[in-house]
C-alpha cells in the first residue's frame, strides 16, 4: 500500500498511540490530534505531527484544511462509563458532537480529495475508521458470543453514544458516499493502558498488585468480558484500512473470562500476596459480554493472535518496567 496522510484522533492515548506506531512503521505520514486529557506526551511517536486540540473545538477545521488527510482513525473519546452515567449531557458533547465535528470536516474534505483524484485519473482511498464498542452496544445479550446482527440495547450513555456515531457514519456513507468501518471493540488491555480510572480492570488490578496494594472486585466477580490484547486491535485497524469493506465489525476473541479468573491469573503473574476482596456491585453493570468475530475473520481476514495468558504476561512485563 502506498504511503498516505493519515489523521489519528486520540493518538496519544492507549490504543491510538500503538496504532500510530504501526502506521508510521508501515511508512505512512501520520497526524495526531489529542487534547492530552487522558493521553500522554510520552506515548507520542516523535515522527508523527502533533496538534494539541479538542475534537469539539473550531481548531479541527483548520487542521483538516491544512493537513488534508486521506484517512481518519477516530479513536478519541470519553471512555469512562461511570462518568457517562453521572453526566450524560457533557458525555454526549464529547462522544457525539465531537465525533460529528471530525466526521463533518472529513466528509467535506473527502469530497474534494475524491474530485481531485478523478480529475487526474486515479482513485484515492478515502475512509473513516471508528473505534466503537461491542459489549456496551449490545447490552446483556441472550446470544453469546454476540454477532453484529444482534439487536442493539445499550445499558449506558456511553454505549448509546457509540451506537449513535455508528448510525451517523452509515448516514454519511449512504448520503455522501463516505466509506467507513466501525470496529466494535471488546475489552482492550495491554501496555500503556491508564490504570487510574475506568480504563480497564486488568490495568487497575496489575498496578495495585505490583504496588503491594489490595484490588477490590466489584460485586461477585462472576461478570464476564471479552478481553482483547491491544496489538490485535491495531492489527484489525490496519486491516480495516486495507480491505475494501464498509460497515460494523466486532473485534473480540469470542471467549468469556470472568473477573475472578482475571484476578487469580494476575495474582500469580505478579507474585502478589493480596487477598480476594469483594466490594459493592456497580449499579447497572453488564453481567456478560463476549463478541462473535466471524464477520471480521471472513471480510477483514482478521483473527486474534494473542491468547489471554500471553497478553497478560506482556502487560505485566510492561507495568514492571514502569516501576
Amino acid at each position: 500500500m502506498k504511503s498516505m496522510k493519515i489523521l489519528v484522533t486520540g493518538g496519544a492515548g492507549f490504543i491510538g498511540s500503538h496504532l500510530v506506531d504501526r502506521l508510521i512503521k508501515e511508512g505512512h505520514r501520520v497526524v495526531v490530534v489529542d487534547n492530552l486529557s487522558t493521553g500522554k506526551k510520552e506515548n507520542l511517536n516523535p515522527r508523527a505531527k502533533f496538534y494539541k486540540a479538542d475534537i469539539c473545538g473550531s481548531k479541527i477545521s483548520q487542521i483538516f484544511k491544512k493537513e488534508k488527510p486521506e484517512i481518519v482513525f477516530h479513536f478519541a473519546a470519553q471512555i469512562n462509563v461511570r462518568k457517562s452515567v453521572e453526566d450524560p449531557i457533557e458525555d454526549a458533547k464529547i462522544n457525539i458532537l465531537g465525533s460529528l465535528n471530525i466526521i463533518q470536516n472529513f466528509c467535506h474534505l473527502s469530497s474534494v480529495i475524491s474530485h481531485k483524484s478523478s480529475v487526474i485519473g486515479h482513485k484515492s482511498l478515502v475512509k473513516f475508521i471508528f473505534a466503537s464498542t461491542g459489549g456496551a452496544i449490545y447490552g446483556d445479550a441472550d446470544i453469546v458470543p454476540t454477532p453484529e446482527s444482534y439487536p442493539e440495547y445499550p445499558l449506558s450513555p456511553y454505549g448509546i453514544e457509540k451506537l449513535i456515531v455508528d448510525k451517523y457514519l452509515n448516514y454519511y456513507y449512504k448520503t455522501f458516499n463516505l466509506p467507513y468501518i466501525s470496529l466494535r471493540l471488546g475489552n482492550i488491555y495491554g501496555p500503556r493502558q491508564n490504570s487510574k480510572g475506568e480504563a480497564g480492570v486488568i490495568a487497575i488490578f496489575s498496578d495495585k498488585m505490583l504496588a503491594g496494594g489490595q484490588p477490590i472486585i466489584n460485586g461477585s466477580g462472576n461478570q464476564t468480558r471479552d478481553f482483547v490484547y491491544v496489538d490485535d486491535v491495531v492489527e484489525a485497524s490496519t486491516l480495516a484500512l486495507k480491505e475494501n469493506k464498509v460497515g460494523v465489525f466486532n473485534i473480540g476473541t469470542a471467549k468469556e473470562t470472568d473477573v475472578n479468573t482475571i484476578f487469580k491469573k494476575l495474582k500469580e503473574l505478579t507474585g502478589s500476596n493480596c487477598k480476594i476482596v469483594h466490594g459493592s456491585a456497580m449499579p447497572g453493570e453488564q453481567k456478560r459480554s463476549c463478541l462473535d468475530f466471524k464477520k471480521a475473520k471472513r471480510e477483514l481476514k482478521w483473527s486474534p493472535k494473542y491468547d489471554l495468558e500471553n497478553g497478560l504476561k506482556k502487560t505485566i512485563d510492561w507495568f514492571l518496567r514502569q516501576k
